[in-house]
């Protein structure tokens, strides 16, 4: 075992230096493949199940063949298994169409299946955020699958740093709030909990469905320059649970964390400390 771990092929844990994917894979040609990533605590993965269950939607919506979800969740504990014991760790699961020609067309070798594992820094206790001026397209084909077609949220993310902030917040076609680039988004108005549905085209992102759940709260479309009048704001994802918004495009919110996003962190919290598998 490497300082690194393992990594799990297609069924096979080996050392990262003896990885390989082919360089016709189509994850890699067209990013034609779609992901997850699984928050780890203590070596164990917190709510596989659900992760598993969403990267089969999200398959299932590109069209690629089912991914066998019990090998998948063996191959993460495989991988965590070889791993050291961090603190918080970070797992990967890549799922793409395989090889295949040079050009938009698949092949017909079968998918590629990569789980990878890395030790995850906590982020700072509230975030800065920064719209960016390219829209989410809530009916194309691609709304709330995650795909690993991540150039449009890794020019966002540049954005975002360049201009101070940790995260990008894209707006939709309809002018509506929708996301951020590896998060969902809540806020707080006249004293509700809201956060967008999903015909926003946002992600359906597991801790934003466990949020709802055990938090409260209420889905619906809002402007997307309602978040910097909100009078509290969160966002939400695997790796950061709930981290209170601060500054929206370099304006301070009223408080973070307010006493509504205080509370959910408190009740999130709680919760997940009791089952790894919700």
């Amino acid at each position: 075992m490497t300082e690194q771990g393992k990594v799990w092929i297609n069924g096979d844990l080996v050392d990262p230096r003896d990885a390989a994917v082919s360089v016709f894979d189509h994850g890699v040609l067209v990013g034609d493949g779609v992901f997850e990533t699984v928050k780890a605590a203590g070596g164990e993965p917190f709510a596989l199940t659900r992760h598993l269950r969403r990267l089969a939607a999200s398959a299932a919506a590109l069209g690629l063949p089912a991914p066998d979800q019990d090998a998948v969740a063996h191959g993460v504990l495989e991988v965590l298994a070889a791993a050291p014991r961090w603190p918080l760790g970070r797992v990967r699961i890549t799922y793409t169409s395989g090889p295949g020609p040079l050009g938009s067309d698949r092949g017909g070798a079968g998918p590629t299946a990569v789980v990878a594992a890395a030790e995850q820094r906590p982020f700072p206790a509230t975030g800065a955020v920064a719209t960016v001026p390219w829209p989410r397209n809530e009916r194309g084909a691609l709304a709330g699958v995650k795909s690993t077609s991540y150039a449009e949220n890794a020019l966002a993310l540049a954005y975002a740093r360049e201009r101070g902030a940790g995260e990008a917040i894209f707006g939709n076609l309809a002018g509506n709030l929708c996301e951020g680039t590896g998060s969902n988004v809540f806020l707080v108005r006249a004293g509700r909990l809201v956060t967008p549905p999903l015909s926003s085209g946002c992600l359906a992102g597991v801790t934003r469905a466990l949020t709802l759940e055990w938090c409260g709260g209420e889905e619906e479309d809002v402007p997307l320059a309602a978040l910097a009048e909100a009078d509290e704001a969160f966002l939400t994802s695997t790796t950061r649970d709930i981290q209170p918004i601060a500054l929206v495009d370099g304006a301070a919110l009223p408080a973070a964390p307010g006493p509504i996003t205080a509370k959910a962190m408190e009740t999130f919290a709680a919760h997940a400390a009791e089952v790894m598998d919700p």
